[in-house]
């Protein structure tokens, strides 16, 4: 699962009061003086991110798009109803994110489980987009083995051609249907996406 972040812009009370209770939060909390800070950060990425601020005036920018921040100027208001504002923007932020992964020129809908390319769609299943994932996050070349283990859970019984079967199996659904052999690739060092 994805990390969400929420961004605390200069709203250090909000911040202090989270902070007390972070272990009951499903999203991690990083407090920044002002805009200018969060963006000089070289870890900031809004993919799967939210900002938080008390201040309508928020310059955006290229980089920061209105649905990745939440305004909380009507003030005061109970710590759960921020939390739970909070959480209905991640969900929004997490759907949206999961509505368009690019992986080479193909399209992955995490949402509907389905890989486009060219007004093409492909209905995946879980473990066949749990695949897909895996092999394109890594740029090295992945064995069986750390496809068991990593996708699978590594079963220490486990036949290696469930992991061949699979991937075949993948592999044939999109050659089939976009007339692509190259879309996973296989070598002696294992199964890549490149």
């Amino acid at each position: 699962m994805i990390q969400q972040n929420i961004f605390i812009v200069n709203f250090f009370t909000l911040y202090e009061i989270l902070d007390e209770i972070k272990e009951n939060l499903s999203f991690k909390i990083i407090k920044y003086k002002n805009l200018d800070k969060l963006i000089e950060d070289p870890s900031f990425d809004l993919k799967n991110s939210l900002i938080v601020s008390k201040h309508r005036g928020l310059s955006l920018n290229e980089k920061i798009s209105k649905k990745n921040v939440l305004t909380l100027s009507e003030l005061p208001l109970k710590v759960n109803k921020i939390i739970e504002l909070i959480n209905i923007d991640l969900i929004k932020i997490k759907f949206n994110y999961q509505s368009n992964i690019s992986i080479k020129n193909y399209t992955l809908n995490l949402n509907s489980k389905y890989i486009s390319y060219n007004n093409i769609n492909l209905k995946l299943t879980e473990k066949e987009i749990e695949i897909i994932l895996y092999l394109n996050k890594n740029e090295k070349k992945q064995s069986v083995l750390e496809l068991q283990k990593n996708i699978w859970g590594y079963v220490a019984n486990m036949e290696t051609h469930t992991v061949e079967t699979h991937i075949y199996r993948l592999r044939k659904k999109i050659s089939d249907r976009f007339k692509d052999k190259n879309f996973i690739l296989s070598h002696l060092d294992g199964y890549y996406i490149k």
